[in-house]
């Protein structure tokens, strides 16, 4: 069977790839509808203490009112204690200990050292006090039912008669043996001691607890509650317009919905019910796509970037959907790891759009829908802000932190809008909002992963490339200093202009300090390593040296994979030098050699330009800080001079064009350029 060559595969890529879009589009949509609750959507919020400003809510039907937890909590309190706990009479017990007792007198009887005529009395006296204490009863008391007092009402089964008793009118063992004791201490000629001893073993419960019976009594007037109490007639007004939502009317309210979503179960169409929410998912889903072509053609044109966002959106609508079936709190959710996701493999705008179209759609299906839209809303907008620049690794924790605040202050917020005071706000339910931020934190190692699947460089990624430890950087430093410390410098210049004008700040960081590393392979032959004064370029021909130093560049791609370095980054190892010339070797040929013909694509960079504003800015930083070198006596009319000079000349080349780089940019580029020379080479500015 015949084999498609890569270059063929990648072309059936590009030709299918619209298509290969909408069917991740038609499987998400498919996904996220599957998962969603198939019912009918309740249309009006309901909120304790609010103005009702719709119009008079009408019962199109009769329903009953649902009682408030706390009045069923209430009602089953009552109801088990209405449940004495029911004791077993064991009949068996009292016979069996008095014969116990006999047999006992008899053994140790010999060893009392007491008169034998006095053991038929002593044997009396024993049986008469374990008849009395066995007839009143015995038991265990049980901590369960002292609730407000030691002693509590039973219910005793003999023979299946019930008889209700106290615990009170009862001997528990230690009651029992002070019993036998005062009654013992009332009688003469026994030896109590002797008596005592041998009764305290043979005291035992006859009153045993039937925790399954009791139980079982429990469980039946639990389940014989009632969780309503009265009616809501059809064609009565539930609420008024104009009138508090109240505690009675809330409660008629979430009755009325509880009736309506179950009414529309029983008799709603299953099929438009499908239908409606398959509208609503396609057109969030169509707006993002919409948002992408438009503002974010890159991305709309790279499916494996578009299954990715389409991935994480699928997977929190799936995750939501699971947590209204299982009826778990929503707010244990980490909403906000889908901005911090998108924000940190993507921009901040992408983060903001998906995260509102993820709440839009969520908004549909989860209860108090406008309160649940705030709380996310705000906290995602705060989670994008507080990274909007991700340069330390501990931004993860202070923005944690900062969504946290965010949450708590939102709660607050609306527990006083319903409450009224801060006495009656549950501190507990906030417990919920803290575990979603802690969740939040999962986005680190989630990044990681889509890195590496979807091949994606994000900000944490460049800020471990940027670290001047880095085995390749530590290389350079060592091998070749002098290029190390250009490459320092050209950083700072491209970061601080990118910041200017707009831009990814760590990517050209990052593509400034491994720009130049296919040095390494001929440090010598770059000025800036020659510091004994000898250059090795005097001995080599013009075309062999231009070759050298063009060879930088192939070089440097060339250890950049090797080292795993993202295509990212190895862009601006590529591009530093567009595809201009090598002018002084070519300058220097024509000056000697003025009858040679010569191919000026020896003395070329391959190319191929900038494609980026990072790394256009990166070619002019390169440019100027190499250049600057070169000054004999930097000023601040030099150094403008020279600034000015290299920008028009890479203009001239036409090394900008697809750099997305403004005329108003470059005026921008200009001045920090000349600033920071200045700064660098300690020029005093006039003033």
């Amino acid at each position: 069977m015949a084999t498609l060559s890569p270059s063929r595969q990648k072309a059936l890529l590009r030709k299918y790839a619209r298509n290969v879009k909408f069917l991740m589009m038609i499987v998400s949509i498919f996904l996220i509808v599957y998962a969603l609750p198939k019912q009918a959507k309740f249309s009006y919020e309901i909120e304790k203490g609010r103005i009702w400003n719709q119009k008079d809510l009408v019962s199109p039907y009769n329903f009953a009112i649902l009682k408030t937890q706390q009045e069923i909590e209430g009602d089953k309190r009552t109801a088990l204690a209405s449940i004495t706990p029911i004791y077993q009479l064991n009949e068996e017990i009292a016979p069996q200990q008095t014969e116990g007792f006999k047999t006992d007198l008899e053994i140790k009887w010999h060893n009392a050292g007491i008169n034998d005529g006095q053991k038929e009395r002593y044997i009396l006296a024993g049986i008469g006090l374990l008849k009395d204490v066995y007839d009143k009863g015995v038991l265990n008391l049980n901590k369960k039912y002292q609730q407000s007092d030691i002693n509590y009402p039973i219910t005793i089964l003999s023979n299946n008669i019930a008889t209700d008793k106290n615990t009170a009118e009862l001997y528990t063992k230690e009651k029992a043996l002070t019993y036998c004791d005062q009654a013992l201490s009332r009688r003469t000629g026994l030896n109590k001691a002797f008596l005592l001893d041998l009764l305290q073993n043979r005291i035992q419960s006859n009153l045993v607890y039937d925790d399954k019976l009791t139980s079982r009594l429990e469980k039946e007037v639990l389940e014989g509650l009632s969780v309503t109490h009265g009616m809501v007639q059809k064609g009565e007004v539930i609420v008024a317009k104009g009138s508090v939502v109240n505690d009675d009317v809330f409660q008629k309210l979430a009755s009325y919905k509880k009736a309506f979503e179950d009414n529309a179960r029983v008799n709603g169409d299953y099929r438009l019910v499908l239908l409606g929410q398959s509208l609503l998912v396609a057109i969030a889903i169509t707006l993002l796509m919409v948002f992408l072509y438009l503002f974010r053609k890159d991305i709309y044109a790279d499916n494996r970037l578009v299954s990715l966002i389409l991935l994480v959106i699928t997977a929190m609508l799936f995750t939501l959907s699971m947590a209204i079936r299982l009826q778990y709190n929503l707010y244990y959710i980490p909403y906000c790891i889908v901005p911090i996701i998108i924000r940190i493999l993507f921009d901040t705008r992408l983060a903001l759009n998906i995260h509102l179209l993820v709440v839009l759609i969520a908004g549909f299906f989860v209860p108090n829908s406008f309160e649940f839209a705030y709380f996310e809303i705000t906290a995602g907008m705060v989670s994008i802000y507080s990274i909007k620049n991700l340069i330390r690794r501990e931004q993860f924790l202070i923005s944690a932190a900062i969504i946290t605040f965010t949450y708590f202050v939102a709660y607050v917020g609306v527990s006083l809008i319903r409450e009224g005071s801060f006495v009656d706000i549950d501190w507990v339910n906030f417990i919920p909002f803290v575990v979603s931020v802690s969740l939040t934190l999962l986005a680190y190692p989630l990044i990681w992963a889509f890195e590496k699947i979807f091949a994606i460089t994000s900000d944490i990624t460049l800020i471990e490339l940027a670290n001047t430890n880095n085995p390749l950087l530590r290389e350079m430093a060592f091998t070749a200093p002098g290029t190390f410390q250009h490459s320092l410098q050209v950083a700072n210049l491209a970061e601080n202009a990118i910041y200017s004008i707009g831009g990814n700040a760590l990517l050209v960081r990052a593509g400034a300090l491994y720009h130049d590393i296919g040095k390494m392979e001929n440090p010598l032959f770059f000025i800036e390593n020659q510091s004994s004064g000898f250059n090795p370029h005097d001995k080599l021909p013009y075309e062999e040296s231009a070759q050298i130093i063009i060879r930088h560049v192939s070089k440097g791609i060339e250890m950049a994979q090797k080292a795993n370095l993202p295509q990212i980054v190895i862009d601006f190892i590529q591009t530093h030098h567009g595809d201009t010339r090598v002018d002084y070797f070519y300058q220097s040929y024509l000056k000697n050699f003025p009858e040679k013909i010569i191919n000026e694509n020896t003395f070329r960079y391959p190319g191929p330009v900038p494609f980026s504003k990072e790394a256009g800015v990166l070619m002019l930083a390169d440019s100027v800080e190499a250049a600057s070198r070169s000054l004999k006596e930097p000023d601040e009319k030099s150094i403008s001079n020279l600034v000015d000079r290299i920008i028009k000349y890479k203009l001239d080349q036409n090394q900008l064009k697809d750099s997305n780089i403004t005329l108003k940019d470059i005026e921008t580029i200009k001045t920090i350029f000349k600033r920071m020379l200045m700064s660098i080479y300690h020029v005093r500015m006039d003033y």
